[in-house]
């Protein structure tokens, strides 16, 4: 009998829990767009934020959808030189670090998918920006170029 109640209770919650973990969070499209100042222009994409501990730990994981029209926005709460990976995360990404002024301070291409290791921003920044794998060269995104957004610079988004 206490062999029963092990494996009922480990069914029971044990099993869910790991199979919540592996459900993608899908945020909200945030109402402002988030608008790239390139060298040929302003670029508008629908962007997604997570600006949460849980949103900013879970990010594009077990996403196996991300139009490319669509970004992720980390916002953290102080700068930092900040480390991400690719764990869990089937999708190769662009990722953009931005800094508190919202110039562009590092470009990561391609990062490989459900790779653990160190996708370092090298530098301290205040925001990450996950796009597909492509996107930042399609865009023809540059260190200095600046990103407008309500998150990222309350000001910035207005002009």
């Amino acid at each position: 009998m206490p062999r029963f109640l092990t494996v009922f209770l480990l069914l029971l919650f044990v099993l869910p829990a790991r199979a919540e973990m592996a459900e993608p969070m899908r945020l909200p499209l945030d109402k402002h767009p988030l608008v790239f100042q390139t060298a040929k222009g302003p670029v508008s994409l629908g962007v997604e934020i997570a600006d949460t501990d849980a949103e900013r730990m879970r990010g594009l994981m077990y996403r196996t959808d991300f139009p490319e029209d669509r970004a992720m926005l980390f916002v953290f709460d102080q700068t930092r030189t900040v480390m991400m990976w690719m764990k869990n995360t089937p999708l190769p990404l662009d990722m953009v670090f931005v800094g508190r002024d919202g110039a562009i301070a590092t470009i990561r291409e391609n990062t490989e998918p459900f790779s653990e290791a160190i996708v370092s921003s090298v530098v301290p920044v205040a925001f990450v920006i996950e796009l597909r794998a492509g996107v930042a060269k399609r865009l023809g995104l540059a260190i200095g170029d600046h990103v407008r957004h309500p998150a990222i610079c309350g000001e910035c988004a207005a002009q």
